[in-house]
């Protein structure tokens, strides 16, 4: 693991870089995390998916509030004070702000002699689901594969909702849903599932059934093992397919 700094148009964006041991190159990845930021949880995940063979571009979503190891991000969603400080944080995401950072984090994996080919894999959790789903529409020709677990509020009535933006994906999407998610209910995927169909993206759509918002993360309340494997499975498969030669 590789501590970085991204220069953007805003700021330094920190990030942690892995890699395959080896000689490279391989294809790359943005592991994109929940909105409790960077945390060892998430470098195991970039562990597990850089073992697999991926370049693992891990970065600080929330870098304009702070460097990861000034973010106290901790905390309980059942605390009032600490809620209304993460929906700011992600309030704050916006869809323009988003596309500097994907630019820069895409123009940083393309700059590195270790990564091999255009084409670049996203995997978004929860509240970053949906910006995985923006990365692949803002850039269609760059992102080869996106994938959301337990993603919320992907299709709402806000004009930015990111069930809008599937048509302009070139790339492969993957959704992988919590049946028990407030943010996410059937009436949302259903009218996620309807753009995707119609906008004849390369998709698929599931529901785990016994799951909650969260099941993919360890450490996390709703962690389940068995889902979590599934998703595994499924994310290595989509990469696997779209991002080798």
């Amino acid at each position: 693991m590789q501590d970085i700094d991204i220069k953007t148009p805003e700021g330094t964006m920190d990030a942690k870089l892995f890699q395959p041991e080896g000689n490279g190159p391989w294809p790359a990845v943005i592991l994109l995390t929940d909105a409790f930021g960077i945390r060892p949880v998430f470098e195991q995940m970039a562990h597990r998916l850089a073992k697999e063979g991926y370049v693992v571009l891990l970065p600080n979503v929330f870098y304009r509030e702070g460097h990861t190891s000034k973010l106290d991000l901790q905390g309980s969603f059942e605390d009032e004070v600490f809620r209304k400080r993460i929906y700011a944080l992600i309030g704050g995401l916006t869809p323009e702000r988003l596309e500097v950072d994907a630019a820069a984090e895409l123009d940083f994996l393309g700059r590195q002699p270790q990564v091999k080919g255009k084409k670049v894999g996203v995997a978004g959790y929860c509240m970053s689901g949906g910006i995985a789903v923006r990365m692949a529409a803002d850039f269609p020709d760059r992102i080869g594969a996106a994938a959301s677990s337990h993603g919320g509020r992907l299709a709402t009535d806000a004009p930015e909702s990111p069930h809008r933006l599937v048509g302009k994906v070139k790339g492969e999407l993957y959704f992988g849903h919590a049946d028990n998610d407030g943010s996410m209910p059937a009436e949302a995927i259903q009218k996620l599932e309807t753009s995707l169909k119609e906008s004849g993206v390369k998709h698929r759509s599931e529901l785990f059934t016994g799951a909650r918002h969260g099941y993919a993360v360890a450490g996390s309340a709703a962690y389940d093992k068995d889902a979590s494997e599934k998703h595994w499975q499924r994310l290595l498969d989509l990469f696997h397919r779209t991002l080798r030669d």
